[in-house]
């Protein structure tokens, strides 16, 4: 059944008004899809720079989480911190990180908040975060500017570039999601190099204070050309009923069907298979953590050189980033949920074999089981970044995905400070040994995974009008 509407709105160009007309078709099971209008009727270009531009906005803020390790020394000597002052300071980072995404985007969809607003004030807040970590050595005014502060602004920005791309492609998110999210980890390679080379306590004032300006001219640019589509916006080019008109895409829905409804945040709960979902995140992102918080210390520890601890971490932020990408892509193929279980086991098995890499002072094997913890670390993100949208639908996309991506707050509390207190009372062969286990665990939750709905929804119900 279908509903014909005319649409009058102000081109994106400033142009004036234009009338647009789309149709708005409900399926059999009642989920309406806007199709007529396409990405160039509404943003006056390509859909496609709705992928590059949150890709290089992750790219500045991935300095705050993936290039931290490098850093702690020269910070712990320039502030006189202790290291457990320097963990618990990234741990706090990752709480207001990821705790913000949910309240983000409730205030996105409330109208409260544009993307582009919410990019502008994450842009203000990342750099007000390096500042702090430059010139305050009260470990308690660090935490509150770069922990809290700093937290808070780079969660605005990744919350709303990864839900920029589910909103924008509904039909074939995987790839694109993926591909935006390696951001987030490659993006810091420079940085971890600066750290571990040209990062001293002579010239770290000069160093952060910069990369907080770069930070900040990044996302501002960025941010300027952001729009979200219409709520059940749907590309003009493919049948939403039929899936007919690309073959790629009509593949990828084969695997990966679109949600049978659109699910507020109080009916995905209900569901119960947001709450798994969040389960699940809150251990693999925990084990994910940790693996980036102590790489770079437990090979210096086992007595590897400072090249080889500074290219385990370059490894595994560049094989972080790569493997989303490409486990993105491959979700569109595999399906989400198999292809996030694959992920969950590489992780799990690559924290033994880091201990096996350090126990008998390999560093080729060191090499190549951060690579495995690089690529198992990353993954899965954007495997939950594409689901919540396949399970939960588009438009209450931001805050069910901030529901679940809230479970990193909790992961960072266990990753990162915990994860110290474990090293401290286990060593790392313990630490590593815990961790792996959890994630194998975590693999074992996820494959009661499901989209709700489908397996029970009749096929043909009456449809009812759309608006």
């Amino acid at each position: 059944m279908t509903t014909e509407r005319i649409a009058a709105q102000g081109s994106p160009a400033g142009a004036g008004a234009s009338n647009r007309s789309y149709r708005e078709v409900t399926d059999a099971r009642g989920r309406v899809y806007r199709i007529g209008e396409t990405d160039r009727d509404i943003l006056g270009h390509s859909r496609k720079f709705m992928v590059y531009l949150p890709w290089v906005a992750m790219m500045a803020i991935s300095v705050f989480e993936y290039a931290y390790g490098s850093a702690e020394d020269t910070l712990s000597h320039a502030h006189g911190w202790t290291q457990s002052n320097t963990f618990w300071i990234l741990s706090v980072w990752v709480f207001f990180q990821a705790g913000v995404a949910f309240p983000a985007g409730w205030m996105r969809e409330k109208g409260i908040l544009t993307a582009r607003k919410a990019m502008y004030l994450g842009a203000g807040m990342c750099v007000i975060g390096f500042l702090a970590l430059s010139h305050l050595s009260n470990v308690l005014l660090a935490i509150l500017g770069f922990g809290v502060i700093g937290g808070i602004g780079s969660g605005f920005v990744y919350a709303t570039c990864i839900n920029m791309v589910g909103k924008w492609f509904p039909e074939r998110r995987g790839a694109r999601t993926g591909f935006v999210n390696g951001g987030f980890a490659y993006g810091s390679l420079p940085f971890i190099f600066i750290f571990n080379y040209a990062f001293d306590t002579g010239n770290y004032h000069r160093v952060l204070d910069l990369i907080g300006c770069y930070v900040m001219i990044v996302v501002l640019s960025c941010a300027f050309f952001f729009k979200d589509p219409p709520k059940n916006w749907w590309p003009a080019d493919i049948d939403p009923l039929t899936h007919g008109g690309d073959a790629k895409s009509a593949a990828s829905l084969a695997k990966n069907p679109p949600a049978v409804k659109q699910y507020t945040p109080k009916e995905a709960i209900r569901s119960g298979v947001l709450p798994l979902m969040w389960i699940t995140l809150v251990m693999t992102a925990g084990v994910s953590i940790f693996g980036i918080s102590f790489q770079v210390d437990f090979a210096k520890e086992v007595g590897f050189g400072p090249l080889v601890a500074a290219s385990s971490m370059g490894i595994m932020a560049v094989i972080n980033g790569i493997g989303r990408a490409v486990v993105g892509w491959l979700s569109d193929t595999w399906g989400r949920k198999m292809t996030l279980v694959f992920v969950i086991v590489v992780l799990g098995l690559a924290q033994f074999g880091v201990i096996w890499a350090g126990d008998i002072k390999s560093e080729w094997l060191f090499l190549f089981f951060a690579f495995l913890s690089g690529f198992g670390g990353g993954a899965f993100y954007p495997m939950f970044a594409a689901l919540t949208p396949d399970y939960f639908g588009e438009n209450y996309n931001a805050t069910n995905y901030g529901l679940v991506y809230s479970g990193k707050l909790i992961s960072g509390l266990f990753g990162g400070g915990l994860g110290s207190m474990v090293v401290a009372a286990w060593g790392y062969n313990g630490a590593y040994a815990l961790a792996g286990g959890i994630s194998m665990v975590a693999a074992a939750i996820a494959l009661l995974l499901r989209q709700p709905g489908r397996d029970s929804d009749v096929l043909t119900p009456t449809p009812q009008p759309a608006g």
